[in-house]
């Protein structure tokens, strides 16, 4: 074993603080930390301990863990007098990152509700999906996000001022009990949906805890191989929307009293490199596209030497990006990892350290502890190492369903509590390769685009016979998205015409920015199915 793996094995073992042992997790045997926790407001009330350390900075300010604490019981108090939220009810937040995102959460996890993170690039139609499949008692929204949203009967609070009043009425008040069980969901995030529409996935306290005891483990290793623990003061540039932002760090630095350091607004990677540099930042989880551009930057001019930890994660990198990384950043890069996981996982599914990806560039790790990974053909069977085959997961971090969709969880579910990711790989002796994410997923930065999606509005417009949609390589993004368009002979429609039909439907990052309108019938094969792989750009 690995000095990494004898870690592991002694700091899981009986009697250890992160003991496994098994228990039916809905039904399903599958193995559990002993001592975990058993709910989010079990990890909030323990936060307090923390007191005037910053638990979240931005340029506009600071928030100790005291402060937060006191915030959320006020908040929820306020949500529970003032808008009778109970356990079970839905609080939709609707708003780009921001201190009071996540004092919003935490205030509605306290409660026993559930918090929807609405995804704060959507325009009207997607708002209005999202809300009207959770049906919120309340929704938070920030200035821009409310502005979209169409005439409701639910209460729409403002982040910028309703919050604070809110907080200020009812300063002071202890926190909120709620009787809540450990698979009672928690939260629901959405992911693109192969039918066109996005889905909710949800995810319970179990799910979100994984996360949490994830990292409260991988911090514990790094002890026992003799990186002594000091405070750490991450990055947070991903949305609060994603499990990137919230679940592993802005909920998992609150288990262990380390600071969030949030960057607001667009991307900027100068304005990232400076927060870096101002704030002694030490730990920063990206998105490749983030990487790229920090790689096109002249890094003598920033100071970047507080920089300890990078991995890089929510979409596939090149085996060239990371050595790239280790070139340019030698410290952070020296222990660059990567991890492989999807909204349904609640958090990485497995993890490639350093040195795996030195013996391995193409993995992408490791099953995480308590997940187990099974590679299988077309009739559900496991195939043998090194072949192809879809990527199946099975742990108590997988979501507990799509929310309110039934149709669409029964689809991904396996026998005995096994998930179908729809992802193709294989195993290498026990490491994951990963071939694609998903056949039709596009993956522009670190948003996942569905081409149906993006098809059924373009096919709303009567000059359009057919189309298709599909991702292309892009040197910044990734992958950006391309749209072969058919149309009727003697149409006038033109680029022009397409990007101003889709503008009111979909958010700007779903829409097209490569494309090919003609009027030759798209490539089919014998079953009448349009071969994406003839598509010529």
């Amino acid at each position: 074993m690995t000095p990494r793996e004898q870690a592991m094995a002694r700091l899981t073992g009986p009697g250890q603080p992160f003991e496994l042992h098994e228990e039916l997790v809905r039904g399903v045997p599958m193995q559990v930390f002993r001592n975990r926790h058993r709910s989010l407001t079990e990890l909030l009330h323990a936060s307090e301990a923390f007191g005037d350390t910053d638990y979240l900075v931005t340029i506009e300010g600071r928030v100790t863990f005291a402060q937060h604490h006191e915030a959320v019981a006020a908040l929820a108090t306020a949500l529970r007098e003032e808008y009778d939220v109970h356990p079970g009810d839905r609080v939709a937040l609707c708003g780009a990152n921001s201190t009071e995102w996540i004092v919003a959460f935490w205030a509605t996890v306290a409660l026993g509700a559930v918090a929807v993170g609405v995804n704060s690039m959507w325009v009207t139609d997607e708002i209005a999906h999202g809300l009207e499949l959770t049906e919120p008692s309340v929704i938070f929204a920030d200035g821009p996000r409310a502005a979209l949203i169409a005439e409701t009967a639910v209460p729409v609070l403002s982040f910028e001022t309703d919050l604070a009043a809110l907080v200020e009425r009812h300063r002071g008040t202890p926190m909120p009990v709620a009787d809540v069980d450990e698979d009672d969901p928690a939260v629901i995030l959405f992911t693109s949906g192969t039918s066109g529409r996005s889905k909710g996935a949800t995810h319970s306290h179990r799910n979100v805890l994984c996360a949490v005891w994830f990292h409260l483990l991988n911090d514990a290793v790094a002890t026992e191989l003799g990186f002594p623990p000091s405070h750490r003061r991450y990055l947070l540039a991903t949305p609060l929307f994603h499990i990137a932002g919230l679940h592993n760090l802005a909920i998992a630095r609150l288990a262990v009293g380390d600071t969030a350091v949030l960057h607001l607004g667009r991307f900027d990677i100068d304005a990232v490199l400076r927060l870096i540099e101002k704030e002694g930042i030490t730990n920063w989880g990206a998105v490749p596209t983030m990487l790229t551009r920090l790689l096109e930057c002249d890094l003598s001019a920033y100071d970047l030497s507080s920089l300890r930890a990078l991995s890089v994660n929510s979409a596939p990198s090149a085996p060239v990006l990371k050595e790239r990384l280790r070139v340019a950043l030698p410290v952070a890069g020296a222990a660059l990892g990567t991890t492989y996981g999807l909204t349904e996982s609640s958090t990485g599914a497995t993890l490639a350290t350093a040195a795996d990806l030195e013996v391995d560039p193409q993995s992408v790790g490791t099953p995480v502890v308590t997940l187990q990974v099974e590679v299988r053909d077309a009739e559900g069977r496991a195939v043998p190492d090194g072949v192809e085959g879809e990527v199946c997961l099975r742990g108590p971090q997988m979501m507990l369903g799509y929310w309110r969709n039934p149709e669409a969880t029964a689809e991904s579910e396996a026998a005995d509590g096994w998930f179908r990711t729809g992802d193709l790989g294989c195993l290498v002796d026990g490491h994951l390769r990963l071939s694609s994410r998903r056949s039709d997923l596009i993956l522009r930065g670190a948003e996942n685009v569905y081409p149906a999606e993006v098809e059924n509005q373009l096919a709303l417009l009567p000059d359009v016979l057919e189309c298709i949609v599909l991702g292309v390589p892009d040197p910044d993004m990734g992958q950006a998205v391309a749209a072969s368009v058919v149309v009727r002979p003697g149409s006038q429609v033109d680029e022009a015409t397409l990007r101003a039909h889709l503008a009111p439907r979909l958010a700007k990052y779903k829409t097209p920015t490569v494309w090919h309108i003609g009027t030759e019938p798209l490539p089919r094969n014998a079953t009448g199915k349009v071969n994406r792989r003839d598509i010529i750009w």
